[in-house]
């Protein structure tokens, strides 16, 4: 992932920082418990796509 892609992208939901999981390649935002896909080196910046955390 792109630092520089990586500092301006923010949490469609609640504006806030996102960190990169490497493990499984998505963007984590930990205030929501969201991870949002990337696919073909694309963030997918879509709620209705993220998978929810609250189950880990």
């Amino acid at each position: 992932m792109d630092k520089k892609l990586l500092d301006i992208l923010a949490c469609p939901v609640c504006k806030g920082e996102l960190d990169y999981s490497k493990e499984s390649n998505e963007l984590i935002c930990k205030k929501d418990k969201l991870a949002f896909p990337i696919r073909d080196d694309i963030p997918v910046m879509l709620e209705s796509e993220a998978r929810s955390l609250d189950a880990e």
